[in-house]
This record gives C-alpha cells, structure tokens and sequence, in this order.
C-alpha cells in the first residue's frame, strides 16, 4: 500500500487556531489499491489517514474531495466533511484534544481515456469567515486496466443453421398380400392404390433428371404361427414371386435398376407392431408373453393358449403379416452451389429458406453474407434465423447496435432461443451492459456456442474472477488468459496464452503483461514485439499502461513503443 504525506487537515487548520500555533508536520495517507484498478469497469478507491491531535481547530471546517484528473477532464467524486467539536454545520466531527482518523471512498466508472490519470484530493478549509487556499494533492498516479482487456468478441457466436441437403431419400412402399400358407400373387394384390402409387414412383424416380432410384427391395415374410421350417418357405416363396412381378414390371417400363431382397421367416417384431396399435382386448398380456419368451415355438404356444384373445389375432393381425413388402428408395437431387448461389443474387424469392439460408455459407465475404440474410429477414421474416445470423454478421463487422437489434427481432420470434439469448448476451457485454448480459444469457442453456466461455467473460467483466475461472474451465483465449492473470496464476495464463488457436496482437500483449508482473524482461520485448507488429496502436496501449512502468525509461522498451 503506497503511502503519501500529505497536508490533510493541518496544512491549513491549524492556522485556524485563535493562539496562531505554527503548522505541524504532515501526516501519512493510504489508497487501497495502489495504483488504482479497473475491477468490473469501474475504478473504487479507499483513502484513509489520521488526523493529529491537537491540531484540527475547533472552529475548522475541511471539505475534501476526491478528483480523478486525466488529460484535461476531472472525474469529481463525492465530498466529505470534517468540522471542529465547536461547529454546528453537518459533518464528521473531528476531536481537537485526540485527533481522529480520515476515510474517503472514491468510485467512478472507467473510460479507456482514463489510462493515464493520477487520483488528488481537493481542499475547501475554513475557520468562522476565513477561507484557506490549498492546492489540489496528489494521492496515487496510474491506474491498472488490464481487466479491460476483455472482450465480447473473443466469444464464439451462435449460428441457427440451415438444414438444406442437396440430396434427400424419399421412401415408397407397397405390401402384397397372400393368404394362409400360400404364396400364389393374386391379381388383386397388383392393383392396389399402393401398388399403383409405387409404380408411378419408380417411373417417376427413372424419367425425372433430379432423381435417382437409390434401391428397390423385396422383402419376403410369414406370420409367425405354424413351423419354423414352413414359415421359412412361404417367405422364400412370396419374396420370390413378388420380385419376379418387380422385375416384370421394370422390363415391361424399360427401366435398369437392380432388386435386393430379403426374407424374415417369422415376423414377431411386425407382429409386435400390430399387437402395441390394435384395441385387441388382454394386448398388454400377449406383449408380456413376448418379452417374457425369447424362443418362437414356446411364444406361439403362449399366445395359442389365450383361446379368447387368439381368435381376434388370428382375424385381425396374422394376415397382414402373410405378405411381400416392396420397398423404393429414391434420391432427390436439389440445386448446386452455383445454381443456389446465382439465385441468391439475382431471384432469392425462387429459393427455400433453408436454400437462401444455405446460400449465405457459400462465401466468406461478409457483407454478401449481410445481403443474403436481409433478404431471408425480408422473404421469410417470421423465421429467426435470417434475423439472428444478420445480427452475427453486423456483430463481426462491429455494428453491435445493429446485431443487438437484429437479435431482439429473433426474440420477438422466440424469446427462449438458446442461440439467439446467447448471442444478444455477448452483444450486451459488447455494449457494456452487463446487468442485460446476465439476463440474456440466463436464459441461454442449451446454445450451440459455448456458454462456460461467455459466462467466463460475464464474471471477468463484473469482477467475480473466481467464478470466471470456475466458468471458463480449460478453455484456451485471450479472455480467459486475462482471468487468469487477474487472479495472479500467472504459470496458467501462459499456458493458455500458448495454446490459443488464432493468436492475435492482443494474445501476444498479454505474454508482455504475465513476462512483466513475473520480472521476465527478455519476455515483455518479446511479447510487445509481435503485438505491435500485429496491431501497430498497441505501441501507444504500452506506452500509458502502468503494467510496464518499471520499463518506462528502458532504451529496449522504448524503442519499440515509440
């Protein structure tokens, strides 16, 4: 704790005294902390010291002041009054025989134009009508920003994505149907509305240039009552005739494609199926007899013995599983890149929202990407994802008022997104409004970004560096590097200063702050050396920051500051 003489009362009180003492010698003066530091964005400050006895006169009256001085602005704190034991005004009273003690809090809020600013006490004394001029008194210089180092956009954004996919599988089946223990192909069983259906898609799938048949299956089954072995032949048999029609029909339409096939010789997990959608009475002890009998025959035997339930499975499940199933996988071909990126400038209206919202991730040029969401928010306005990835773009082109707006449109869509609370908290702190930061990301779990590293710079901003730390876990940035100097675990941040992915000037200023504070002067020139030649405003950064104050006068330091 740095210690100043100063004045304080006596400089000018003890003039004050009716037998005209002469003036003591100063008294000592604490600020905490020393120099002054940006915790949470603001500067708070307590100066105390003593006042000694016998000196502050009976009639005095002290205002003191606290007055942040920085270029040529003031920041003007509260004032605080101390009166002799004979004066009647408000304020503290100080003793005349025992003295007393002197305590002052200053707080103020930081701006970046307060790097090089030193903290003075202003005086206003006086004794009944006279007045005594006292020059303003210096308390501390500096201040240590370092905290101020952190930053929104160190943060990943959470982008809504698309679901385009360029090719998407459609499926059409249709069942034939056989009746007990035969495997003869009825005529009936062609001329269904599914069958019907099912050929117009394979034509369909052949002839359309955005098509492809992706697999045509022939699956060949039996109910599973009666043997094992007389299951397994009727699924051959009814696999068999129903691909040879298949193949038919195919060489009739002209149509090249190949036909897997597959047979289940008892279908119990079909009749399972049946069994749990059917309003058959005691279905819940026939499903009990299922999972109760892994072996088929002993499972047959089970259910034939429900006689009551039976008849009405025999009538209303076994012949639907006494059947082929035709099974068509088709491909559906969507638009190239190129084609969705030249109607993403010249017909965006002619695109899905997923094939607009696509088209944006096809360039890294931001402002196209701008263009290209404005026009998902204008066509599609009622889907957040335009507004919120618009947002993340005037985000990344440091517009934050505008992200901040583009997000609260996405809200007014759905005001839980994860994503979009997440991102309009990073802008919050962006904006220095962290009270809204708290309160968007609150309402941010479940985000695709990584919501331990923003809370991690919530906290750092607010001054909670424990739970910072706690949040930001293991994670490898310049904000969580910056936390860990804060709480002086200076081996930590480097470690974590190393293994930042991206290194950028700021990575490589803080390398400068940890070689500083760890009397490592080979690593500030280093670290400062590349941060500037990063990020060439950083010499005049170094040049006011207290953290290199004991470099100042150092040729090396110099040379590369200035």
């Amino acid at each position: 704790m740095k210690k100043t003489y100063v004045f304080l009362s006596v400089v000018a009180l003890a003039l004050l005294t009716a037998c005209n003492k002469t003036v003591p010698t100063p008294d000592e003066l604490n600020c905490n902390p020393s120099p002054l530091t940006v915790v949470g964005g603001n500067i708070n400050a307590d100066i105390t010291g003593t006042f000694p006895v016998k000196k502050f006169a009976k009639n005095g009256v002290l205002e003191v002041t606290p007055v942040l001085k920085y270029g040529d602005k003031e920041y003007v704190g509260e004032t605080v009054t101390y009166v002799g034991e004979k004066v009647k005004e408000n304020g503290t009273i100080v003793n005349y025989k025992n003295g007393g003690t002197y305590s002052q809090h200053f707080a103020c809020p930081y701006t970046d134009d307060m790097s090089r600013c030193m903290l003075c006490l202003r005086f206003k004394a006086t004794a009944g009508k006279k007045t005594y001029d006292v020059p303003d008194l210096k308390v501390v210089d500096g201040v240590n920003a370092t905290s101020t180092l952190t930053k929104a956009n160190d943060n990943e954004l959470a982008i809504t994505p698309d679901k385009y996919q360029r090719i998407i599988q459609s499926m059409q089946e249709a069942d034939i149907k056989f009746l007990i223990q035969q495997s003869d192909l009825r005529d009936s069983e062609t001329k269904t509305q599914a069958m019907k259906e099912l050929q117009q898609a394979i034509k369909d799938a052949d002839q359309d240039e955005n098509k492809n048949i992706s697999s045509l299956e022939v699956l060949g089954y039996a109910s599973p009552d009666g043997s094992v072995q007389l299951n397994e032949n009727l699924a051959n048999d009814r696999q068999k005739v129903a691909q040879k029609y298949l193949a038919r029909q195919l060489k009739k339409n002209k149509i090249n494609a190949d036909i897997d096939s597959e047979v289940t010789a008892e279908d119990w997990e079909g009749f399972k199926k049946l069994m749990e959608n059917s309003n058959i009475q005691d279905k819940e002890l026939v499903l009990r007899v299922l999972s109760m009998y892994p072996d088929p025959e002993e499972r047959e035997a089970q259910i034939k013995n429900l006689s009551a339930v039976y008849k009405n499975i025999a009538d209303d499940v076994l012949p639907k599983l006494r059947r082929s199933r035709l099974v068509l996988t088709t491909d559906i071909i969507g638009r190239s890149d190129n084609e969705i990126a030249q109607l993403a400038k010249n017909d965006p209206a002619e695109l899905s929202v997923e094939e607009l919202l696509y088209a944006a991730t096809l360039t890294n040029d931001l402002n196209e990407q701008a263009t290209i969401y404005k026009k998902v928010t204008e066509i599609y306005p009622n889907d957040l994802r335009g507004w919120n990835n618009l947002g993340i773009v005037n985000f990344k082109q440091g517009n934050t008022e505008s992200a901040a707006r583009m997000y609260q449109k996405a809200l007014s869509i759905d005001a839980n997104n994860p994503d979009v609370n997440y991102n309009a908290g990073i802008a919050a702190m962006a904006k220095g409004d962290t009270k809204k930061a708290g309160e968007y990301l609150g309402k941010a779990a479940g985000t695709t970004g990584n919501l331990d590293a923003a809370m991690g710079t919530y906290y750092t901003m607010t001054g909670d560096y424990q739970k910072a730390a706690t949040a930001y876990g293991k994670t490898a940035t310049n904000n969580a590097a910056i936390q860990q100097i804060l709480n002086e675990d200076y081996a930590g941040a480097r470690k974590t200063l190393a293994a930042v992915a991206e290194p950028n000037a700021t990575t490589h200023y803080l390398k400068a702050v940890v070689a500083a504070r760890t009397n490592n002067r080979d690593g500030v020139y280093e670290g400062l050396r590349a941060a500037v030649a990063a990020d060439a405003s950083m010499k005049a950064k170094a040049a006011e920051d207290i953290e290199f104050a004991k470099y100042a006068e150092d040729d090396t330091f110099l040379s590369i500051v200035k």
